[in-house]
């Protein structure tokens, strides 16, 4: 199992580190966590960081699920204190029942079998009088049927996608509760418009699309499984206004955003995953899992090794795997300070930060450094959208910008671009090309580590 500090530290907190704890033992602190969470106050500004770190909580337990070797009271205690980290974002959302009904769960847990304390005059009881109660169907909650799918699926799932869809499924149950659909077993076609009309009402068709395409596979796996009798998801979609309004930066934005980077400490995780993300036009994911040995030198340039090679590693496709040229002086970039901040540990991954958290915490860097010239359809993608229009502008070749980009292709591969030394110096020179500057740097005095 792996040894991070992250895992470490919630193995400590949910007493999962000995072997020998029983679970009784585990289940009272189990409940203290869970009240403990219900009665502390957070702060309105802290509101989203508290979340992010329930959210990791979660995260790392489901790592501990999957990596672990456990005792079945270590199982249970896994399971349960990811139900509680989950009512514990609920929580921040406004929802605090959930804590409380877990907790009144596990109250239960402690107490003797009831079935085995009844009375002898309740076990020859007329036997109609039992079927009444065991006939009283639970209501199924979207809540539930997500929990379920997930509890079936996440095996299958990359990590890296596991806290997007987490973040989709809370937001549909949302709007499946602000529709006063409570009982999804029961539910009909118009609920399922309702539920997309409330999410129209904050979000851009072509994102209440992909919400409705997770939707979608969820109920469909909940009919193939008779949970319902039906899912009323046929043509659910949007087909207008579906085209994404999302730009790119203009070349001062970027030299912008890249002037106040450079102006940060080079020790600063920040500094280097926004100036990763402005001179290869990297996914911020692919940006925060890099490693040190990922940043390696091939025939004369340095790059960017992008790959799926170690723990948690995740990449959207095939095509993703690739590497991108460093181009040293692009917007003031400073190839030489960057090694060096590597050697001392200034990447995210260094830092404990994922791919959520790098997301998060880079598109407040970027909007804070531009400010008023950021207009609403630009977000911290917009940077690899941005590197898209500068190759095309410059003529290109489709094949490079696609091996740059990790963009799907017939004609490129991981292997033509990352194993042949020509290819990759051919890719330094489109990006110097790119950037305005005359020719790739070779200096073999950056060739230290």
């Amino acid at each position: 199992m792996t040894t991070s500090k992250q895992l470490l530290s919630t193995l400590r907190a949910f007493h999962l580190e000995n072997p020998e704890a029983t679970w009784p033992e585990l289940r009272d602190h189990l409940r203290f966590i869970a009240e403990d969470v219900l009665a502390t106050p957070t702060e309105w500004e802290l509101l989203d960081t508290q979340g992010i770190v329930y959210s990791d909580i979660r995260d790392e337990l489901h790592t501990i699920a999957r990596t672990a070797a456990l005792t079945p009271p270590q199982a249970k205690a896994v399971e349960m204190g990811r139900r509680i980290m989950h009512a514990a974002e609920r929580k921040l959302q406004g929802h605090p029942k959930g804590l409380a009904d877990l907790i009144d769960e596990i109250d239960q847990q402690g107490q003797p079998d009831r079935l085995t304390l009844a009375s002898p005059s309740l076990s020859v009881s007329p036997p109609q009088a039992i079927p009444a109660v065991v006939q009283e169907a639970k209501p199924l909650s979207w809540e539930d049927l997500a929990d379920s799918y997930m509890a079936e699926h996440s095996v299958n799932v990359k990590v890296s996608t596991l806290g997007a869809l987490r973040t989709q499924h809370t937001v549909i149950g949302r709007a499946f509760e602000a529709v006063g659909v409570s009982d999804l077993s029961k539910h009909k076609r118009e609920d399922l418009i309702a539920v997309r009309s409330n999410l129209l009402e904050s979000r851009e068709p072509s994102t209440v699309n992909n919400l409705i395409a997770t939707l979608t596979t969820v109920l469909k796996w909940a009919e193939a499984n008779d949970l319902i009798k039906k899912a009323y998801t046929t043509k659910l979609k949007l087909t207008k206004g579906t085209t994404s309004k999302r730009e790119g930066f203009t070349e001062s934005q970027v030299a912008k955003a890249m002037n106040h980077a450079n102006g940060l400490p080079t020790t600063s995780w920040q500094r280097w995953g926004l100036s990763l993300l402005a001179i290869t036009g990297a996914r911020v994911g692919e940006i925060a899992q890099l490693t040190k040995e990922d940043i390696k030198q091939v025939d004369g340039c340095w790059c960017i090794d992008i790959n799926e090679n170690g723990p948690g590693k995740s990449l959207k496709n095939r095509y993703s795997a690739r590497l991108v040229p460093l181009t040293d002086g692009a917007f003031g970039f400073d190839l030489t300070s960057f090694l060096e901040a590597v050697k001392a540990g200034a990447l995210p991954s260094d830092n404990g930060v994922n791919a959520m958290n790098a997301s998060r915490y880079l598109g407040v860097l970027l909007k804070k450094a531009l400010g008023e010239d950021r207009l609403e359809t630009q977000s911290l993608h917009s940077l690899r959208h941005s590197m898209a229009a500068r190759l095309q502008s410059k003529g290109t070749p489709l094949t490079f910008a696609q091996a740059i980009l990790g963009h799907a292709s017939g004609s490129i591969s991981y292997d033509t671009y990352g194993k042949n030394g020509l290819p990759i110096k051919v890719l330094a020179e489109v990006l110097s090309e790119a950037f305005g500057i005359v020719s790739p740097k070779d200096d073999e005095s950056t060739a230290r580590g």
